[in-house]
């Protein structure tokens, strides 16, 4: 008789959802339990994480499109109904606002019956990379470290087995972080976190080491799956040699590099989208063949990210990828098969020595918060994120089906009614206003009233932050009641474009430098040189595409107009005015590009300039892209145009045709 294998207990398997309203995600996230997930990963749409209620004027198109609306309480009931919060591991991708969901979050599990002592999950609560890539951010850095200092704090105390902050290094990478900017600006965002921990006085010495055992990471993993299995290696050694010299962590077990993933998003693609669940399975590998560094958690995007919304079944695939690694391959029975290999050993020093010199650049400008507010760090996302789009340009770096081998059939997978992608229901945001209304309508405003008084009396004292905001939840505030206060005392902030950086070799080819030339001798046929307004309208903070574009307009002799994200359509029609803007380019990739390209329009003709060409980037479904044009969209780009240059020409020409002159064509 054979001995049993013995086999290492899988990862944790999630998939990353959320839509529409807090009853049809619940629906879906039952569902997903029963076919075998073993956590929640709750995606909350741009209006919650940026602290607004459904029916604030900013939130419009927004609501439920990329997550689940959460108002107050009622939504976060109906979210987790039928769904036990002391016997479940929860993971919020929350970061501005952390501190209130997670108070809702206690008050729910308060009223099934659950301690804060029993409940399990993470918060992400990063919000520094929030200032460098997705932009969810509300406060200035330093009232935003407070209030992740806050939730630290309270966690280590009252709700143990909860990781408050999940340092978020996957969004860097997004921006186009190299996988040593990953390593050394997610560090060094953990060294200014824990340095404003240990200096706030909450926690003191004999109980720092909890803090640090908390502290958790959540990644990204490239199609570069060897490069990916070093860099996750280099973020254990980087992680024990921290925590050990800097804080003085004894226990090994407390010094453990925790983390979770999701695979990229970024490389996947809308050309041949199928292609992207190969991509998916060897980005899984990345983080789970290295023993030693495999995530605690997983979750994978479905194949049809890139153009739109998955359905449940897509994310039933992701799931399914998951457990057939887990459980069909032998990938669980053996040790670490990388320990030895000279190869792994030399490629992980080179990450970790480059790093180290980063992160060391880094600290000689005062640390992580002020290389974000001198806009050092953005900037270099930005370089390096250029760097990445001029290859795939060039055809230097191959992307299969979007620079190379694009000849295919017709997929199966995108045909249809529904195009392959799930669409929110066009009344979820009005039926999330109606319940809004319903619920301030019922609850006691004496109560709502004193509570954030009290929230407003701890932010201004400095007291922590969660007490009061757990008051807020069971008194019945609203997100975006709860977020006001808070702007009030703290503020609010800009951050840095990153855009001001130095024009790179391909600014200089034969191509650019035609297409410049054309752009100056429109700009004298015209009278004036050639301005483009590239405006970011509704909460979308996902800048890349902006920014390239921004970057590309500019060394091809444009002058740009940007001022970064989460602008109104009315500031948008007012620039274009005052700064007498040649075209307007707009980018939307939160689906909610039919709303704010009427909203815009609206607003440029009250301000005379209904005649100006606008044209929009984003994740844009081919049925809406006919729908835009035919409402007045000079021209749609999506994931799938890479030829920037040839981008500038159609900008260019779009110019001239608003004007009566001739198109040009550049070779």
């Amino acid at each position: 008789m054979s001995t049993p294998i013995k086999r290492d207990k899988p990862w944790l398997m999630r998939t990353y959802s959320g839509h529409s309203s807090a009853k049809a995600s619940n629906e879906l996230y039952r569902t997903n339990l029963s076919k075998g997930q073993t956590g929640l990963s709750v995606a909350f749409d741009l209006p919650t994480q940026t602290g607004y209620d459904a029916d604030h004027p900013l939130a419009r198109g927004e609501v439920g499109k990329v997550g689940v609306p959460i108002c107050n309480i009622g939504d976060m009931e109906a979210l987790f109904d039928q769904i036990p919060l002391g016997q479940m591991n929860t993971s919020m991708t929350i970061n501005a606002t952390a501190a209130w969901l997670l108070s809702l979050y206690v008050a729910v599990a308060e009223r099934q019956g659950a301690t804060p002592a029993q409940l399990q999950g993470t918060t992400q609560n990063d919000i520094l990379k929030e200032y460098l890539s997705r932009g969810t951010y509300i406060f200035p850095p330093q009232p935003s470290v407070r209030l992740i200092t806050d939730i630290i704090a309270y966690t280590v105390k009252n709700i143990p087995k909860w990781n408050p902050t999940n340092i978020c290094s996957y969004h860097l990478q997004e921006a186009g972080a190299t996988p040593t900017q990953e390593l050394a600006y997610a560090l060094s965002t953990s060294i200014a976190i824990l340095d404003a921990v240990r200096d706030s006085g909450q926690i003191g010495a004999e109980g720092f080491e909890q803090v640090v055992g908390r502290i958790s990471f959540f990644v990204n993993a490239g199609i570069r799956f060897i490069e990916e299995t070093c860099k996750m290696r280099a973020f254990g050694e980087m992680w024990d040699q921290l925590t050990q010299e800097r804080y003085g962590v004894q226990s090994e077990d407390m010094r453990r590099f925790r983390y979770g993933v999701q695979v990229n998003s970024l490389g996947l693609t809308e050309a041949q989208p199928e292609n992207n669940v190969q991509r998916i399975v060897l980005e899984m590998l990345g983080v789970s063949l290295s023993k030693k560094a495999r995530a605690r958690a997983i979750q994978l995007p479905a194949w049809n990210e890139a153009l739109g919304l998955p359905r449940p079944w897509d994310q039933q695939w992701a799931l399914r990828m998951q457990q057939v690694l887990a459980f069909e391959t032998d990938l669980l029975e053996y040790g670490d098969i990388f320990d030895g290999s000279p190869v792994i050993a030399a490629k992980v020093k080179a990450l970790v020595d480059g790093a180290t010199a980063e992160m060391a650049r880094v600290q000689e400008q005062g640390g992580m918060v002020q290389a974000i507010e001198s806009g050092y760090v953005k900037r270099q996302l930005v370089t390096s994120h250029t760097e990445r789009m001029r290859a795939i340009e060039r055809g230097d770096l191959k992307i299969i089906g979007l620079n190379c081998y694009q000849e295919t059939e017709v997929s199966p997978l995108t045909g249809g009614v529904d195009s392959g992608i799930m669409k929110v229901d066009p009344r979820a945001e009005r039926e999330q206003i109606e319940r809004l209304n319903a619920f301030r309508a019922q609850r006691n405003d004496t109560d709502v009233k004193a509570a954030l008084a009290n929230l407003a009396e701890t932010a201004r004292g400095g007291s922590n932050i969660m007490p009061a905001s757990i008051l807020c939840a069971h008194a019945g505030v609203t997100t975006g009641e709860w977020s006001q206060t808070l702007r009030d005392i703290f503020g609010e902030y800009r951050a840095p474009t990153g855009i001001d950086i130095p024009a790179n070799d391909d600014s200089r080819g034969a191509k650019a430098v035609a297409i410049r030339t054309e752009v100056t001798k429109t700009g004298n046929e015209l009278g004036r040189p050639l301005r483009l307004l590239i405006g970011k309208p509704g909460l979308d903070g996902h800048s890349n595409g902006a920014e390239q574009i921004a970057v590309k307009g500019r060394d091809v002799g444009f002058e740009i107009v940007y001022e970064g994200i989460r602008l109104t359509p009315e500031q948008i029609a007012k620039a274009a005015l005052e700064e007498g803007v040649h075209l307007i380019g707009l980018s939307v990739l939160s689906g909610s590009h039919v709303e704010m390209v009427e909203d815009v329009f609206n607003r440029l003709s009250e301000v005379g300039l209904k005649n100006l060409p606008v044209v929009i980037g984003g994740i844009i479904p081919e049925s809406d892209a006919k729908l835009l044009k035919e409402r007045g969209i000079s021209a749609v780009y999506t994931p799938k145009d890479i030829d920037m240059n040839g981008i500038m020409v159609d900008i260019l020409n779009l110019i001239r045709k608003n004007h009566d002159l001739r198109p040009v064509t550049v070779a």
